[in-house]
Parts: structure tokens; C-alpha cells; sequence
């Protein structure tokens, strides 16, 4: 049997392997949209939203509106920095190396396509493997990272060399940036080339071959309390002459502009980080609900039922820890979760894996927690499938939308303390709920979740000890 302060080192290790744990301070970067979060203190991890208005480069293609929702984690071994995850080979106070996957926000716009584009086929953001490093030092921060895309997409490359540097002035921190970036003609014509069969009398064949992009940005964070920080932002991009040039671009110059706000987990004293922490196993199996029985309507007990025609189901072992244990002092504990499901789709399509990443909150301040320990519990964060499940393949399919791999996450539980249901006091970390496990696009307004409409919901059981 093993022992349990052995079971513990290992539950103890792979959670920090899973980016939970966080030590360094955030300061997130995304390239390809011009977004930089910088949040002042070690020890960190944050959840917020920017909206972000940027310049289309395609002709008539106006404005675009984007929500990025900010996921962020930094851990000893694995970080998440908005629109990439990674891993750390080495840092250091003067320097950093890291392994990556990262989303490229480019493409086609998905929806109010413009004249330009007619008669075109989509050009689809991808996903990219690099390596990154950077140099830290009083003068500022260098960094330099080569791009490929895995997702045999673009099949091209970009080499990105970039400055910045930190200002503080009491609560504001100041970040200018400058950056260079060379593209690859396999990238540049992929979203800004005209194939030949793609050419008509207004619209020639064109390749813009490889280029030189370059970008200039001004950060700031504004700390409006302990924990909660302001974002905004303007940056300019300027493409190549090569892209400049294409039939379907209208703009050289993109400028961009963002306001948002995150909330700041590093600024609490986490007791899980000691050895005596608890660790909490969740395990749980569910099924999709009918069309048009969404969450809203879940929780408010207005519809409850799953569906009849075409089956699908879910099933999902979790592991949490606490980052935050009554927080301000009131019965709310934070945790945040890995949780790796299973679909079953019945046949309909190959099951695949899915992995949730998320913080969630528990309340439990009810007049009868004396007597019955009740939990009720909101987590939000981020879903990563290994295919589309089923029920968003055939719901967007019937709506003539688009399926996205990665989404928005949602999960609203109600549980009780077995223990004290059955008066049985070893049972009494040990809990039995009802909860909704939520996927989205939020409403079309996120590039980095596909500009996906919908999403899927499965009603599940489960149960979760605190160990």
C-alpha cells in the first residue's frame, strides 16, 4: 500500500506540474493581437476579460470587435498565458526558456465576411509550436521566439524579436513595446494570397511572398484594489510591402486598441501550499442535454432533461487544490482544477478526450451548515477537446456555424456532505452534488474561442472527497 505522505509528495508534484501552483509573477503576452497583461505580484495567477477593437487588413473589412477572455497561470514547471501554453526549460531572474503551443488569432472574419473574400476559401487561425527566450535585465526585457505551425494549416514560419520595458508610478505600471517579426511565405500567403482559382476580374492571383512585419504598443495596468487591476492598450502593426500589396488588403497600418480587467489570486496567503494542504478528487458522469436546454435555464430548474434523440455522454475524473481558504474572511473557498473527460458519443463520431482548466468558487455560509454541509460552487475557465463533441458537431451544423476545439469553460455545482447525511464523520469531506459542465464561444465575440455561437451542456452526478 502506499504511504500516504508518499501519495501526497506525488499529488503534491503533479499539481504543480499543471501550472496551479503559481510563482512567478504574470506578464502575458499576445503577438498576434497586441494584448500585454502585466500583473505586479510573484506568486500569481488571474481571470479577467479585455475587449479589444483592431483594424481589419482585408478590404471593407472595417473593424473588428474581440473579447479575449484572459486565462492566466504561472507555475514552476507550466504556464498559461492567454492565447499559449508552455513549458519552462530554465528561468531565472535573467533569463527565461520555453517550449510552446500558441493560437495564431488570424484569419478570414467569420462572420459580415467582406466583397473582398467572396468566392474564397476560409483562411483559419492555426496552432504553433515554438520556442521562446528572453533576457531580463534594468534596461528592460528582450525577447525572441521562431513559430511553426503543427496543425498543418499555414505551414509556414515567423521569427519574432521584441523589447520592452516596465514603468511603475504608484499604482500605474507603464509598458512600451517594440517588435519585429519575419514571415514566411508559406504565412503570409496562406492569409494574404489569392490562389489562381481564386482569381476573377477584380481580384488577380497573387503570393506576397515572405516580409518583415513590425509592431509598436503602449500598456498599462492600473491596480484599482488589492487584488483587482485595470487593463488598456494601443498598439500599431505594419505589415509587410509584400501583404500591403495583396488585391485583398486595404490597410498597411493596423492600429489596435483594448480595456479590460483581471482579478489577481497571487495576492492571498494560500494555505495549500504547505504540506498539510488538502487535495480534492472529483469524479463524475453526465449526459447532453436536448437543444435549446441551456444553462441559464439549468440552473433555474426550468428544464432539467437530456436528450432522447442521439445520446451523448461524459464522464471525468477532476483533481483540485485550494488557492484561497475563506476568503476576506467569509465561508468562500477558491480552487482550481485539471479535470480530464471522456465523451462518449454514442457511435455517432470516435469519443474523444477533453481537458478543463478552471478556478472555481465555493460558498458555504448556509443557516443549516450545522446540520448538513451544502456547497454552491461556480467555475470558470477554459476547455480544450480533442475533437468537437457530438452535440456541438450536429447543433452548429444545423445552424450553418463553425465547431471550435477550444472554449470557454462554465461549472456550477450544489452538493452536500455525504458524511452528514448518513451521520457518518469520516464521510464528512466527502460530497455528493449535481452539476452542469458548460462549453461556449461566448456568443460569437472571442477569436481565441473560433467566434463559435454555441456550445454544449451535460447534466452530471458526482462525487468529490477532500483529502
Amino acid at each position: 500500500m502506499i504511504q500516504r505522505s508518499r501519495l501526497r509528495s506525488f499529488i503534491c508534484t503533479a499539481m504543480l506540474a499543471s501550472g496551479l501552483a503559481a510563482t512567478p509573477a504574470i506578464q502575458a503576452q499576445i503577438y498576434s493581437s497586441g494584448l500585454s497583461v502585466s500583473l505586479p505580484e510573484p506568486n500569481s495567477a488571474g481571470l479577467g476579460f479585455a475587449p479589444r477593437v483592431e483594424r481589419s487588413p482585408y478590404t471593407g473589412g472595417g473593424s473588428r470587435f474581440d473579447l479575449m477572455p484572459l486565462y492566466i497561470y504561472d507555475g514552476k514547471q507550466l504556464f498559461l498565458d492567454v492565447n499559449r501554453v508552455g513549458v519552462k526549460l530554465l528561468d531565472e531572474p535573467t533569463q527565461r526558456i520555453d517550449l510552446l503551443v500558441e493560437r495564431r488569432l488570424e484569419g478570414f472574419p467569420t462572420t459580415k465576411a467582406p466583397a473582398s473574400l467572396a468566392g474564397m476559401a476560409i483562411r483559419d487561425s492555426s496552432v504553433d509550436f515554438g520556442v521562446s527566450y528572453s533576457i531580463r535585465q534594468p534596461w528592460g526585457q528582450l525577447k525572441a521566439e521562431v513559430v511553426h505551425d503543427v496543425n498543418s494549416t499555414h505551414q509556414g514560419t515567423e521569427a519574432r524579436l521584441g523589447y520592452s520595458k516596465d514603468w511603475r508610478s504608484g499604482a500605474w505600471t507603464w509598458r512600451p513595446s517594440l517588435s519585429v517579426a519575419w514571415r514566411t511565405a508559406k504565412l503570409n500567403n496562406y492569409y494574404y494570397g489569392v490562389k489562381a482559382s481564386e482569381a476573377t476580374a477584380a481580384r488577380a492571383a497573387y503570393d506576397p511572398g515572405a516580409g518583415l512585419e513590425a509592431r509598436v504598443g503602449l500598456h498599462t495596468t492600473y491596480e484599482l484594489s488589492r487584488h483587482w487591476s485595470l487593463l488598456s492598450g494601443v498598439s500599431a502593426t505594419v505589415l509587410s510591402s509584400g501583404v500591403a500589396n495583396s488585391p485583398i488588403v486595404q490597410h498597411r497600418v493596423l492600429p489596435s486598441v483594448y480595456v479590460g480587467a483581471v482579478y489577481d489570486f497571487g495576492r492571498h496567503e494560500r494555505e495549500w501550499v504547505g504540506a498539510s494542504s488538502p487535495t480534492y478528487f472529483k469524479l463524475l458522469y453526465g449526459k447532453a442535454t436536448e437543444d435549446g436546454c441551456h444553462m441559464l435555464k439549468i440552473i433555474t430548474a426550468q428544464c432539467m432533461s437530456t436528450a432522447k434523440v442521439n445520446p451523448t455522454s461524459i464522464s471525468a475524473v477532476q483533481i483540485g487544490r485550494p488557492f484561497i481558504q475563506n476568503f476576506q474572511g467569509l465561508p468562500i473557498d477558491i480552487v482550481g482544477y485539471v479535470g480530464l473527460a471522456q465523451h462518449n458519443d454514442n457511435g455517432l463520431q470516435s469519443n474523444g478526450l477533453q481537458l478543463d482548466l478552471y478556478m472555481k468558487a465555493y460558498y458555504a455560509g448556509f443557516p443549516w451548515q450545522d446540520r448538513v454541509k451544502t456547497r454552491l460552487g461556480m467555475g470558470m475557465g477554459v476547455s480544450m477537446a480533442q475533437r468537437v463533441p457530438y452535440v456541438e458537431v450536429s447543433s452548429q451544423a444545423a445552424n450553418g456555424e463553425q465547431t471550435s476545439r477550444l472554449l470557454h469553460h462554465l461549472d456550477p455545482t450544489l452538493d452536500v456532505s455525504l458524511g452528514d447525511l448518513v451521520g457518518s464523520r469520516p464521510l464528512k469531506d466527502t460530497y455528493i452534488g449535481v452539476g452542469v459542465s458548460h462549453r461556449s464561444g461566448i456568443f460569437k465575440s472571442s477569436r481565441l474561442l473560433g467566434n463559435v455561437t454555441g456550445g454544449s451542456n451535460y447534466i452530471y452526478s458526482y462525487l468529490e472527497t477532500i483529502y
